[in-house]
């Protein structure tokens, strides 16, 4: 038994969030990050399983998306020059409000112009196409190729193929880490320990990519309460430690 994936159309990353918004009646000015943000990334995965290619406008998105549920999960919030805390989320929310109100113009626009279709007179049929068959002279053509229009063919088939040949391709890497996973990673590792150095997780497996994975999942760990944070000397290191009793319920 065989099953088929289908994806619905978006003409950009802000119309697939739009559509999550509205399909979950989300309040725009207080979007949950972390629930957008999985929605978002399960649809790029299904697009990487059908074999789309991924534009990178969706992967640029994808990347602010997790850059604003990191900057969520910190336990400091940053203060504008008055003492404000700033929302990670408001600079999204002004685009999606923006494009929001481009799409209803657009909209507007295209029922607009097919009411001015249907109200375009048709003319003289017959003479029209009578016109455009004397204009595009088939046998008229042919009598005047000579060798130069043959070859001005012929190179810019070559230039098309080269282009199409040489023209960048978008892959996106599906890393095989995850939050979720990391964070009972990190969990076990204090089963066995009441302290955790992080560059103990560094220097067991020394991969970019995993270090924020791990990262991120101590953040969230951290606003769980399941575990706290203290600082090593000179600040370049800082130990994980369980909350006793939160590592039995978690």
């Amino acid at each position: 038994m065989s099953f088929e994936i289908k994806l619905p159309l978006f003409e950009g990353p802000f119309d697939l969030l739009l559509f999550f918004i509205e399909r979950d009646e989300l309040d725009i000015y207080d979007i949950p990050i972390s629930k957008i943000t999985d929605d978002f990334l399960q649809y790029i995965d299904n697009m990487e399983e059908l074999n789309v290619e991924i534009a990178s406008e969706f992967i640029l998105v994808a990347a602010t998306l997790m850059r604003i549920k990191a900057k969520m999960l910190l336990p400091r919030p940053v203060l504008d020059e008055e003492g404000n805390e700033i929302d990670p989320r408001e600079e999204l929310v002004k685009h999606l409000l923006e494009y929001k109100r481009y799409k209803s113009v657009i909209k507007e626009l295209t029922e607009l112009e097919v009411k001015r279709l249907d109200q375009e007179k048709r003319g003289n049929l017959e003479k029209e196409i009578r016109a455009l068959s004397e204009s595009v002279n088939v046998e008229s053509e042919l009598q005047n190729i000579d060798l130069f229009k043959l070859m001005n063919v012929f190179q810019k088939v070559l230039q098309r193929y080269e282009y199409e040949k040489n023209k960048p391709i978008h892959k996106v890497v599906q890393y095989p880490y995850s939050i979720g996973g990391q964070k009972e990673f990190v969990l076990e590792k204090l089963m066995n320990k009441d302290r955790l150095a992080f560059t103990e997780l560094i220097d067991e497996k020394p991969e970019k990519i995993l270090a924020i994975y791990n990262f991120l999942a101590i953040l969230e760990l951290l606003q769980l309460k399941m575990i706290t944070l203290h600082l090593g000397e000179g600040f370049n290191n800082f130990w994980i430690e369980k909350i006793e009793g939160e590592l039995v319920n978690g």
